[in-house]
């Protein structure tokens, strides 16, 4: 098949000025979302943020990534194609989607699996960043054992529920008395999976084996999943009498 050098040559071109691009967009995606971060003053909402879109956001960089290494990918061998001819212009183009393809569900695997260990880090950090109170002051945060005194029957009932469970983290200006309870959905984290060590052990349902009463305490069992190797497994946590979480 005969060759159009200048084709050839024009299309190296416009391929490596799209991978060009490319790493420009996945540079430009990722500093977007710290701006973003950045931009939110108050760490629970920066919590919140974090948790739900850094993993999105890395992986849309990672497939502008991917594809700018398939650009690249289909700009080499060019000798070859203009010395045996169109047909390798071709194979080129096969070989080049084939690898993106793999490239994709490699770095998929890859972001699922090893990323939220990473966002799961810096949950931790920005949950138990110090506080400051509208006074200035720097609050503490109240242990599980402190914190019940603090939580009212809603707040108790929510984390008791059969649905999804609930946990408070309550600090307190010790100064001034400010107090300041924060609500977070423990169904929407990841843990390390004791079988494969992968972050990917989640909860699938929970229940309340034992309902807590106002004199005795209650039992919620939460069923966890791995999403890599499925492996199973029930919790059990015991949940304070009412009477002792009432403010």
């Amino acid at each position: 098949m005969e060759i159009n050098k200048e084709f050839v040559l024009t299309w190296d071109h416009y391929m490596e000025l799209g991978a060009v691009i490319c790493v420009v967009i996945a540079i430009l995606i990722l500093l977007y979302h710290e701006y973003r971060v950045m931009q939110i003053k108050d760490y629970k909402e920066k919590y919140d943020y974090v948790n739900l879109n850094e993993i999105r956001y890395f992986w849309f960089a990672m497939i502008a990534v991917i594809v700018a290494l398939g650009f690249v990918a289909n700009s080499f061998a060019t000798g070859k194609i203009i010395t045996h001819g169109m047909l390798w212009f071709y194979v080129r183009i096969f070989i080049t989607a084939c690898f993106i393809v793999i490239g994709y569900v490699a770095f998929y695997s890859m972001v699922r699996i090893y990323y939220p260990h990473y966002v799961e880090k810096r949950l931790i950090k920005l949950r138990n960043k110090p506080r400051i109170s509208p006074a200035g002051n720097e609050m503490r945060k109240l242990s599980e054992e402190e914190e019940d005194a603090h939580l009212d029957a809603q707040q108790i009932a929510e984390e008791a529920s059969s649905i999804h469970s609930i946990d408070y983290d309550v600090w307190i200006d010790e100064k001034t008395g400010y107090k300041k309870i924060e609500k977070y959905e423990s169904y929407l984290h990841a843990e390390q999976c004791p079988n494969c060590g992968f972050y990917t052990f989640k909860i699938t349902r929970e229940e309340v084996a034992e309902k807590p009463t106002d004199h005795s305490g209650g039992l919620l069992v939460k069923h966890y999943r791995c999403d890599y190797c499925n492996h199973r497994e029930a919790r059990e946590t015991k949940l304070s009498a009412l009477s002792k979480n009432v403010a």
